[in-house]
């Protein structure tokens, strides 16, 4: 692609689906960006939210997508995007008569532009959308200070469920997933507009992923207690050394049930997977305390880039 990038025109996007997986992946894996808005189980998972098409070069995948009513893209390289390439979105974007909405950029790709195109790119931080990244190996062996308070929840649950058992999810499992989850939601029931949209979609893109399981390669685990299972997460590689956690639901009765759930599912990872994506916090104080007390090895930081293509 980069070779070729003057000879770009016109860039040409179709829906994306489970056929694009190993031409997108070909493209992300080998990027090393540990982003989770790349994973593709996240892209497939939420299409029908953002109706995200894809254009695929040789080794740059734009996305194209639509959020609160406008278009906006993702880029993934290896190498930040380039001025010929940004023209050519900024005629993309031009159709609509918008300027040019970049998404889901770190800190060294949203300078990059703005080094490109001082004058025309405004770059915002998203702290919300910060992704939490930890290392595998400090969950799984839950050592040290900062951890203390998390170990003591783990050893609890325990002494408390030594009949515990930590088992591969399947899709012989996904009927007992879905209880669960419908037991977790009736739990933190909140009555609001944006708490049923979104747990309503959550809960769509989670049927989606489950229906293709195998194609997305996908993996996970579940928690059971006297026989009924109490917790369960999974995910899917976003980077070769990163492994991007998309759900984690859990009995909120029983006391430790998150907090055993992220500890053995660390532990019975691959070694090759250096680092856990947790997503982000999405501005919600729980959430985001949650995730800080877990000590992050590293807030991987997000920004828009809006150019102006006027």
């Amino acid at each position: 692609m980069m070779s070729d990038d003057c000879n770009i025109v016109q860039l040409v996007f179709h829906k994306l689906s489970i056929a694009d997986k190993d031409s997108v992946r070909a493209v992300t894996l080998a990027a090393g960006r540990r982003n989770c808005n790349l994973t593709f189980a996240n892209l497939i998972g939420w299409q029908f939210w953002f109706n995200t098409e894809v254009c695929i070069l040789d080794d740059v995948v734009v996305f194209r997508f639509t959020i609160e009513g406008q278009r906006a893209y993702m880029v993934c390289s290896a190498v930040p995007p380039t001025q010929r390439l940004l023209q050519v979105l900024c005629a993309d974007a031009a159709e609509t008569g918008a300027d040019l909405l970049i998404m889901g950029l770190e800190d060294d790709y949203a300078s990059h532009i703005k080094g490109l195109m001082p004058d025309r790119v405004e770059v915002e931080p998203r702290r919300n959308q910060y992704d939490y990244l930890y290392l595998r190996q400090e969950l799984a062996e839950m050592r040290g200070k900062n951890l203390k308070a998390k170990r003591n929840h783990v050893n609890k649950f325990l002494t408390e469920h030594p009949d515990f058992e930590y088992v591969e999810l399947t899709p012989a499992r996904f009927d007992e997933c879905r209880q669960l989850s419908m037991l977790w939601r009736n739990e933190v029931h909140q009555d609001t507009p944006f708490y049923n949209e979104t747990v309503r979609a959550e809960q769509r893109a989670m049927e989606t992923v489950l229906a293709h399981w195998d194609a997305l390669d996908m993996r996970g685990g579940c928690i059971y207690v006297g026989g009924r299972m109490v917790a369960f997460t999974y995910g899917s590689a976003v980077t070769h050394d990163t492994f991007d956690v998309l759900v984690e639901k859990a009995d909120r009765t029983i006391d430790g049930a998150f907090n055993i759930i992220n500890h053995q599912f660390a532990l019975h990872l691959p070694s090759q997977y250096v680092y856990l994506n947790r997503e982000e916090d999405m501005g919600l104080e729980g959430l985001r305390k949650s995730k800080l007390s877990y000590h992050p090895n590293l807030l991987l930081s997000y920004n828009v880039v809006t150019l102006s293509c006027r």
